[in-house]
């Protein structure tokens, strides 16, 4: 394998819309690499089609309609002559029929192995091939559990637990009970919600650990066998389940934890014989100094931009190098962290409501920039986000030689982000980068349960003021009819889907 050399591959469709199919349509740029495009009606004047070699229509906006649909997207691919596919993150990118229908129609597969994606995918039957092989995973039910035998489990798991869905994630289903009668009660939401989004209703239960924190490892495996980490990222900063900061290398563990959870992933990743790249998700108990797998995730991470920043690797063209058989070349002990980066993702959402969606127009948009900011973006000015999907905007990246100093470019990278016309998480992330907590990353998952950080918070920045006119001027010769937006909001919006389909 050579870096930044040409590949066999020429022509690569991005099954993916927003800022990660703009992502690997970057990586493809600087290799050579022509790329296409898909795109419903509400991303006709996206930036990934922008940005494009190609774009092709798929469909209506609804997901079911277009990015979910499997022989639209293979019927463009041969139209396009492309030579590879990739998933992107969300919507099929782990879904093993589709990368089945790929390979079988003559495709790169640009992600794992089939049968890996479906045994990992399966999280009851991931838990048991796991735990039978010695990696330890979450104190539960390694079976469906029923109504009649849950609080019997419970107790001897010990309460609190959490009930999650067997089929699906991305939060949906899962509850905390802390006692029989919530078990009782969670247990048949849970069963209703996993049935409703995901089509199986079978739920499963596990030890809850209060005060933890969420640590994964990124992994790159060849053909050949040859597995790699990319060492460990902390992502426990969350609100509902999903991710909100991430930064790596974790400032949690020392040297021992660090080599042992590296250690564990790498033995993980050989029983999957997994290839390409994947994370492979922890649950560390800040009480016990414990760490358990909680899943695999078989496909590109929202945050790999953390990994990159601190190993100097692109991960997107390991994952092109590696689909078209290439061996890797590095070695382990070559792959080394230097510094610390730390992401903050930014979403279209109001987090003083609930985190409810914001969709609308961009009326500004002011990107930061300067020295080790790096920012991984879909939208530009005038842009209408779209009601129908994930409502993450962008990412937003800083490096340093310490975490300190990440920390302090971050801030300096926000603080020079300005969105105007719909509201956003901004100032959300920038409260929690002046949390004690958070500086000295005493924080657990729980952080954003805290209160305090939505009291008079602010949601969006205001337009800046047109030459020669005031604030209040500038405001209503800027705005347009809001009637058919806020009709979407209410009508097209759904948070289950953007979380099921973009998670």
């Amino acid at each position: 394998m050579s870096l930044g050399e040409p590949l066999e591959i020429k022509k690569v469709l991005v099954a993916n819309r927003g800022e990660i199919a703009v992502r690997v349509f970057r990586t493809c740029r600087d290799l050579g690499i022509k790329t296409v495009a898909l795109y419903s009606d509400a991303d006709r004047d996206a930036l990934h089609v922008k940005l494009a070699d190609e774009s092709y229509y798929l469909g209506p906006p609804e997901p079911l309609k277009s990015y979910l649909d499997v022989e639209k997207i293979i019927s463009v691919a041969k139209r396009a002559r492309v030579d590879a596919i990739h998933p992107g993150y969300g919507f099929l990118s782990q879904n093993p029929v589709f990368a089945e229908r790929i390979i079988e129609e003559g495709f790169v597969w640009i992600g794992p192995d089939p049968e890996t994606m479906r045994l990992v995918g399966d999280k009851l039957g991931a838990r048991r091939l796991f735990s039978g092989k010695g990696i330890p995973v979450v104190p539960g039910t390694l079976e469906p559990v029923n109504d009649r035998d849950a609080v019997s489990i419970a107790e001897e798991i010990g309460f609190p637990v959490i009930v999650k869905p067997a089929g699906g994630g991305g939060g949906i289903g899962m509850f905390v009970a802390t006692s029989p009668e919530k078990l009782d009660e969670y247990l048949k939401r849970a069963v209703e919600l996993a049935k409703s989004s995901f089509g199986k209703y079978e739920v499963y239960i596990e030890k809850y650990f209060p005060l933890s924190k969420h640590i994964e490892v990124q992994i790159i495996g060849d053909k050949n066998g040859h597995i790699l980490h990319l060492h460990e990222r902390e992502c426990s900063v969350q609100r509902r389940y999903q991710k909100v900061i991430e930064e790596a290398p974790s400032p949690s563990l020392d040297p021992q934890e660090k080599e042992k959870i590296l250690k564990t992933a790498l033995e993980a990743a050989k029983v999957a014989k997994y290839t390409n790249a994947g994370t492979f998700e922890f649950l560390f108990d800040t009480q016990s100094r414990g760490f358990f797998l909680l899943e695999v995730n078989s496909r590109i991470q929202v945050e790999h931009p953390v990994t990159e920043l601190i190993t100097g690797l692109d991960i997107v063209e390991l994952q092109l190098r590696v689909a078209s058989g290439e061996s890797l070349s590095l070695k382990q002990e070559e792959i080394v962290v230097r510094g610390h980066a730390i992401e903050a993702r930014i979403y279209a959402e109001d987090p003083s409501a609930g985190f409810v969606p914001s969709p609308g127009k961009i009326e500004h948009l002011s990107l930061p920039s300067g020295p080790w900011i790096r920012v991984d973006n879909g939208i530009y000015e005038g842009y209408e986000v779209p009601p129908y999907y994930d409502p993450l905007l962008m990412k937003v990246v800083s490096f340093g030689l310490t975490r300190g100093q990440a920390i302090a470019r971050l801030n300096r990278g926000l603080s020079e982000l300005k969105i105007s016309g719909i509201k956003h998480n901004k100032f959300l992330v920038l409260r929690v980068l002046e949390d004690q907590r958070f500086l000295d990353a005493s924080y657990t998952t729980r952080l954003l349960e805290d209160q305090k950080f939505y009291e008079n918070l602010q949601n969006e920045d205001p337009l800046p003021p047109i030459p020669g006119k005031s604030r209040t001027e500038t405001v209503e010769e800027r705005k347009e009819p809001k009637t058919k937006v806020e009709k979407e909001k209410v009508n097209l919006w759904r948070v289950a889907s953007r979380v099921r389909y973009e998670s």
